[in-house]
C-alpha cells in the first residue's frame, strides 16, 4: 500500500531533490572521455556530504541482490541498463554513460537519473536519449489525481514502441519516502485507465529504461543489469509527487 506524504513532507522531499538535481548537474559537467567512473563516484559522495544529506545507495541492499552495494553511484555504460559499478574504465568517446544517484536528506530519500552522451555519439544513440527522456515526461504528465498507474505505463511504452525502441520490462520505477524503495511498483507498460489509482501524497520515482533491441535483460555477478542482445540502454528518472494541482518533480532546480 503507498504510503501518503503531506504537504509539508513533500516541501522537505523537494529541498532534497533540489540538492540532488544540483549533484547531478555536476556529475554530468564531469563526464568527459579519460574520466574513470570511480572518480566520478568519488565527487558523488563528497558533493552529497556538501549538501548536508548522505548517500542512499552506499551500503545498500535491494531486493534480489546478493550484497550490499559498495558505492555512492551507478554508472552503467553503453549496454549496461542500471546498477553499473564505479570502476577504472575509462570513459570513452561515443560512450552512454548512466548516472543513477539517491541522497538522504532530513528523513526522506530522492532518486534521480541521467544519460549522458560523450562527444560525438551515433544517430541512433541521439534518438535513444531523446527518446527516454520525452517517455519519462509524458509519464510525469499522466502523474495526476485520479489517473492510474497503467495510465503512467502506457504513456512510456506507447511512445517507446511509436519510436521502434523497446521498453525494458523487468525493471521498474517504485514509491519513494521514508524508505528508498516503497509500494507501489511502476512499471514502464500498462493499459490506460488500469493498475492502481494516483492519489494526493503519492511520491513516485519513475524511471524508464530504454533499449535499441529487444529489452531483454540479465543480471551479472556484480548484481549490475546488461541487455542480453548488447543494445545500447537509456536511463531516465525523475522523483514526483501526485499533488491537487498535478504532478510537482522534486528532482529539479
Amino acid at each position: 500500500m503507498s504510503i501518503l506524504k503531506t504537504e509539508k513532507e513533500i516541501g522537505i522531499m523537494a529541498e532534497g531533490g533540489a540538492r540532488l538535481a544540483r549533484v547531478l548537474r555536476a556529475l554530468e559537467n564531469a563526464v568527459r572521455p579519460g574520466v574513470a567512473t570511480k572518480s566520478l563516484d568519488a565527487l558523488a559522495e563528497k558533493l552529497i556530504r556538501s549538501e548536508d544529506a548522505a548517500p542512499a545507495f552506499l551500503r545498500y541492499r535491494p531486493a534480489g541482490s546478493k550484497k550490499v552495494y559498495p558505492f555512492t553511484l551507478c554508472t552503467s555504460i553503453n549496454d549496461t541498463v542500471v546498477h553499473g559499478i564505479p570502476s577504472g574504465y575509462m570513459i570513452r568517446e561515443g560512450d552512454l554513460v548512466k548516472l543513477d544517484l539517491g541522497l538522504k536528506y532530513r528523513g526522506f530519500y530522492l532518486d534521480s537519473a541521467i544519460t549522458v552522451g560523450v562527444g560525438d555519439i551515433s544517430r541512433e544513440a541521439k534518438k535513444l536519449i531523446q527518446v527516454t527522456e520525452e517517455s519519462l515526461g509524458r509519464a510525469i504528465r499522466e502523474a495526476r489525481p485520479g489517473k492510474t498507474l497503467g495510465d503512467v505505463g502506457y504513456a512510456v511504452e506507447s511512445f517507446v514502441k511509436k519510436n521502434k525502441f523497446s521498453v525494458v520490462r523487468s525493471l521498474t520505477g517504485h514509491g519513494i519516502g521514508q524508505s528508498l524503495h516503497e509500494d507501489p511498483y511502476v512499471m514502464n507498460f500498462g493499459r490506460p485507465r488500469e493498475g492502481d489509482e494516483l492519489r494526493i501524497g503519492m511520491v513516485l520515482a519513475i524511471e524508464p529504461m530504454v533499449a535499441v533491441g529487444t529489452g531483454d535483460i540479465k543480471q551479472l555477478e556484480d548484481d549490475s543489469f546488461v541487455t542480453k542482445d548488447g543494445s545500447l540502454a537509456a536511463h531516465f528518472e525523475h522523483t514526483v509527487a501526485i499533488t491537487k494541482d498535478g504532478p510537482k518533480i522534486l528532482t529539479e532546480l
